[in-house]
């Protein structure tokens, strides 16, 4: 009884483990066609990245939620994100913390990173009050680093996802 419990167990899982392996897997052509995909948006500046953790400088990761982003497009830079760490200088609005800005006025450097499939994002703001430079380091399969370097604050970064824009 036990032994056919036993099998009748591992049967199972392995049929559960198969049918999420096959549903989560993605294809070569599939995997090429993603990554052609992101490639363009980067060039076309169009894209946003979503961010899913911070890593504050001398602190320990956190996890954020789903509602912190950054937006690129040709006539703009938004960004939307916590800031963790030592600011030299204060807002004088408290509601303004964070990294919190709209960018029209910019520089957009892109550039192919160390490995094949590797792009790397360089913006740097000009009509925000001080000037934010904002690095991007973005995978083929759509996951991202942005380390932003502020002159009033210690550097910040954070990991997350580019989304792009379907249609």
């Amino acid at each position: 009884m036990k032994k056919r419990f036993f099998y009748a167990a591992l049967v199972f899982s392995f049929g559960l483990i198969f049918q999420t392996g096959c549903k989560t897997a993605q294809t070569a052509a599939e995997k090429k066609t993603k990554a052609a995909e992101i490639g363009q948006k980067i060039n076309d500046f169009e894209f946003t990245f979503k961010a899913t953790h911070a890593y504050p400088t001398g602190y320990r990761a956190i996890y954020l939620s789903p509602y912190y982003y950054l937006k690129v497009s040709k006539d703009a830079v938004t960004a939307y994100l916590p800031y963790y760490g030592r600011a030299y200088t204060a807002p004088m609005d408290p509601a303004q913390g964070g990294i919190k800005f709209t960018s029209t006025d910019f520089e957009y450097e892109v550039s192919k990173g160390k490995r094949e499939g590797n792009w790397q994002v360089r913006i740097k703001t000009h009509d925000t009050d001080r000037e934010i430079i904002l690095f991007l380091d973005i995978w083929e399969n759509g996951s991202a680093r942005l380390d932003v370097t502020d002159p009033n604050r210690q550097p910040i970064s954070f990991q997350g996802d580019i989304e792009i824009k379907k249609g």
